[in-house]
Formats: structure tokens, sequence, C-alpha cells
């Protein structure tokens, strides 16, 4: 396998596994003020994306150092 190809899927992978992820974390903001009706309810929401949101903002650091690593260009300009 070929160095280009390794790092198409790793590039891949990551990108598609924070916007997956964080799809979770958008859907759940969007329906806030639908679904929290009081504040408990709003902290129950709030709550249920608390361990992944740290997860998908270091997702994103990986996937945007791997896509400059790949990219040597990209990132000097």
């Amino acid at each position: 396998m070929e160095l280009t190809t390794v790092w198409f899927i790793l590039i891949a992978v990551l990108w598609i596994g924070y916007f997956v992820l964080e799809g979770f974390d958008f859907g759940v903001g969007i329906l806030l003020p639908v679904l929290g009706r009081d504040d408990r309810e709003r902290r129950v929401l709030i709550n249920t994306i608390g361990p992944l949101w740290d997860g998908n903002e270091v997702g994103l650091l990986v996937a945007g150092g791997a896509t400059f690593a790949a990219f040597p260009e990209w990132y000097a300009t």
C-alpha cells in the first residue's frame, strides 16, 4: 500500500468520524429549545453530550493536524 493511500484512509476516517459524532452534538443543540422545557430538562439534554464533547474537539484537532501533515503546502500557505 502506498503512503498516499494510507494518508487518504487516515484523513477520511478522522474527518468522517468527526462529522458523524459532531452531528449528535448539533442535533441536541438544535432540539434544546424544543425538548428542554425547564432548567432540569435542559441540563439532562446537555449532560447527554458531555462525555462526547471533548472527544469531538480532540478528534477535530487530530484531523486538522493529519491534514496539514499530509499536505504541508496547505499549512505553508
